[in-house]
């Protein structure tokens, strides 16, 4: 079995407005508990949900990768639309050059169409906007390889395009991907793959469909890394762990599926990922900024896997 790696992933969405004055010092406090024990911390990328507090997520990132060393840092999924490629391609080869090479490129194709019209950005229909996360990763690798980079797609297109100092190390690209569509383009372009609050039962079914993905385009998929993103909610009982989930789902649905339980729980929950290849679990906090949860996976869950369970 593979090692198992944990992430932890930030806030930046739906923010309580109440805790504005102390939310830097409740992440820090996060992420000094994980650090040494977790790989990586993580952000989603979103602009506005209704009135709330939401954070853009590359400058928090950034922020954050500065504060706490000792740590890997990624989006679980960019959305490619708020970004001209060849200018994420540039602010992603910045981060790894300033950050020591501690930057993972998560992307996807984008979905929350609120946030796109009332930031002044077309929402075009699923399959244009997969093309369009297409041609970004091919931009994005040509001005990470290439000293003068040319691409003409059908949405975008650089010319001549320089992207100094490239990234060394190339940050892995993640894609976070569900249906067939985005599943090929995971197949051919990416580094890991990442879904996110996905069952075992449904996420079984992803992986036939991501090795079939990858034998039409010639790839090993043991070359894909698959990891998993989502909600976790730990403590020393189920019932304080429900506790901590609040209104999200518990770990009976499928669908919208989150680790809920003491740690015996989340390991046994966490078990069937495991099984169908998963070695790296990027999880938010249940609570936040209450610690519990991330307290028992740092003392009980992570050590558990180090042992073999």
């Amino acid at each position: 079995m593979n090692r198992i790696q944990f992430g932890f992933t930030m806030p930046a969405d739906q923010l309580d407005k109440t805790r504005r004055a102390t939310f830097v010092e409740d992440l820090d406090r996060a992420l000094e508990l994980v650090s040494g024990h977790f790989d990586s911390a993580w952000i989603i990328d979103h602009l506005q949900f209704d009135d709330a507090d939401v954070l853009e997520s590359f400058t928090a990132l950034a922020f954050m990768a500065a504060r706490h060393p000792q740590l890997m840092f990624g989006h679980t999924v960019l959305c490619q639309s708020f970004r001209n490629p060849a200018l994420l391609a540039k602010m992603a080869a910045t981060l790894q050059f300033l950050s020591g090479g501690r930057f993972i490129l998560g992307l996807g194709a984008g979905w929350h169409e609120e946030e796109y019209w009332a930031y002044g950005y077309d929402f075009p229909p699923a399959p244009v906007r997969v093309e369009q996360l297409d041609e970004t990763i091919q931009i994005v690798k040509a001005l990470w390889t290439e000293e003068r980079a040319t691409v003409r797609g059908r949405h975008f297109q650089v010319e001549d395009a320089a992207c100094q100092p490239r990234p060394d190390p190339r940050p892995p690209i993640m894609v976070g991907a569900f249906k067939p569509k985005m599943l090929r383009l995971t197949a051919r372009h990416a580094d890991w793959w990442n879904v996110s609050s996905t069952g075992a039962k449904t996420y079984r079914r992803m992986v036939q469909e991501m090795e079939r993905a990858c034998a039409d385009v010639g790839r090993d998929p043991a070359t894909v890394r698959r990891t998993w993103s989502g909600g976790c909610a730990c403590a020393p009982t189920h019932a304080q762990a429900l506790r901590l989930a609040g209104d999200r789902r518990s770990a009976d649905s499928d669908e919208d599926f989150d680790f809920v339980g003491t740690p015996q729980q989340v390991l046994d929950q966490m078990q069937p990922f495991v099984d169908l290849g998963v070695d790296y679990f990027m999880l938010d906090c249940g609570g936040f900024p209450e610690l519990t949860t991330l307290e028992l996976l740092v003392s009980e869950v992570l050590p558990a896997w180090n042992r073999g369970r």
